[in-house]
């Protein structure tokens, strides 16, 4: 992927400004396709359309987000894809745009110019709510190509959601699995997705212990000057 070019200021306000429209707008295209997707034999035709009318209305406003900020970042088409992939990926596949609520979360977390939470924990928060959220997308979205296709193991939600569950966290007991085109494509994107969050909330766990131990072997010993204790005090000492 291309280096990313700055900001103009222009694109920098439009983006201050879209970022309360664009959550809501997530919230309501992932509350949309879920009411339609788990509801769909008690709905009436009017509550069918209104779900839809909800999910292409807002898939309307991240077009028109994605349009006016290639608009008003200056670079040709080709090179705002290149710069800009994620943003494309979230456009033709707007499941995942909640993800993208995490980066909001964090500019929450900064209004007084700080992170409130340390480094290692924020990166566990934005892994944790990054597959909550992939992991109920991913759920409602094999649960709709699945429950009616021949030979099918994901029959009801529960059964799709235990196995989102178990394809995170790259299990893979294989009691249930997706036999449909589109289930099996979910689920590779679902692995890398879950292998990929789970390492960096690993990793950061374990930076986090290792650093806690450094801090705690580098405090000097209580009551003696540079760190000098008395002899025996640590291991191996005669």
């Amino acid at each position: 992927m291309s280096e990313r070019p700055p900001k103009p200021p222009r694109q920098e306000r439009w983006d201050r400004r879209m970022e309360l429209p664009l959550a809501v707008a997530s919230v309501a295209y992932l509350a949309g396709y879920a009411v339609r997707v788990l509801a769909r034999d008690h709905l009436p035709r009017l509550g069918v359309d209104l779900c839809v009318g909800v999910v292409l209305g807002s898939w309307a406003v991240f077009v028109t987000d994605y349009a006016v900020r290639l608009r008003l970042s200056g670079l040709r088409p080709l090179r705002f894809v290149r710069t800009h992939l994620m943003d494309t990926v979230v456009l033709v596949l707007p499941l995942l745009r909640p993800v993208r609520m995490v980066t909001l979360y964090d500019r929450v977390q900064r209004r007084r110019d700080q992170p409130r939470l340390s480094l290692y924990a924020r990166v566990m928060v934005y892994s944790g709510l990054s597959v909550s959220l992939l992991g109920f997308a991913a759920a409602l979205t094999v649960y709709h190509h699945e429950a009616d296709a021949p030979g099918a193991t994901i029959v009801t939600f529960g059964d799709s959601v235990w196995w989102a569950c178990a394809t995170l966290a790259t299990v893979g007991y294989g009691d249930v699995a997706p036999v449909t085109p589109v289930g099996r494509v979910v689920a590779v994107g679902l692995m890398s997705c879950g292998l990929a969050l789970l390492g960096a909330v690993t990793g950061s766990f374990s930076s986090w212990l290792i650093q806690a131990f450094t801090r705690e072997d580098e405090k000097p010993a209580g009551g003696h000057r540079d760190g000098e204790g008395p002899r025996g005090d640590s291991p191996g000492a005669s």
